[in-house]
């Protein structure tokens, strides 16, 4: 496999073709914030939380760095005023679902996002997609998944799948970033008691 170089935050890498531009970043100690990016699992880009400034002859833009190939010669920011304006406001918008996450409150004192920005939500799910990728590409069994779609969206335990799997299992719980996944399951287990 060639080898590509580029510059990130001001330091020249060599990664390998085919790398993301997370994963280039880490091999020189550069991090960068996700919170739907797992090292077992196929990237995903859904939190874009993990946004970089890529500099390419003569244009700038603007992408997800946990599935962005390296490219030869580009610059790539990690830190600036613009991609810390969009990480703060993915934060807020967020933590209008999330407001109790942990982790969402740590990144957003770092990025001074206001929690109370946005209208409150309250569904706890971020739609990262780390329980259901983890419980599909990991464990193959498929029983959390993704339930409609676009601001609806939100993870659902398959329930004749999850009662005979997921009890024992729980791998993807602490995964969670907001812990919904914990609420999910019992709400899927209350019901399926109540049927």
């Amino acid at each position: 496999m060639s080898e590509v170089r580029l510059t990130i935050d001001g330091s020249e890498v060599v990664a390998a073709e085919g790398m993301t531009l997370l994963d280039a970043a880490r091999t020189v100690g550069i991090e960068i914030p996700t919170l739907c990016h797992h090292d077992k699992l196929e990237p995903y880009g859904g939190c874009r939380i993990c946004t970089v400034e890529v500099e390419a002859w003569g244009r700038t833009k603007y992408v997800v760095g946990c599935v962005y190939p390296v490219e030869a010669d580009i610059v790539v920011r990690t830190r600036s005023e613009k991609i810390d304006q969009i990480r703060k406001t993915i934060l807020e918008l967020m933590l209008a679902h999330a407001p109790d996450s942990h982790d969402l409150a740590e990144m957003a004192k770092e990025y001074k996002a206001d929690p109370g920005k946005y209208r409150r939500e309250s569904s706890f799910c971020i739609h990262c997609g780390l329980c259901v990728r983890y419980c599909d590409e990991i464990k193959g069994k498929n029983a959390v998944t993704f339930v409609d779609q676009g601001a609806s969206r939100e993870i659902s335990f398959i329930p004749e799948i999850a009662a005979k799997e997921c009890w024992d299992c729980k791998e993807c719980f602490p995964l969670c970033p907001t812990s919904a996944l914990q609420a999910a399951y019992v709400l899927a287990r209350s019901f399926e008691d109540v049927g």
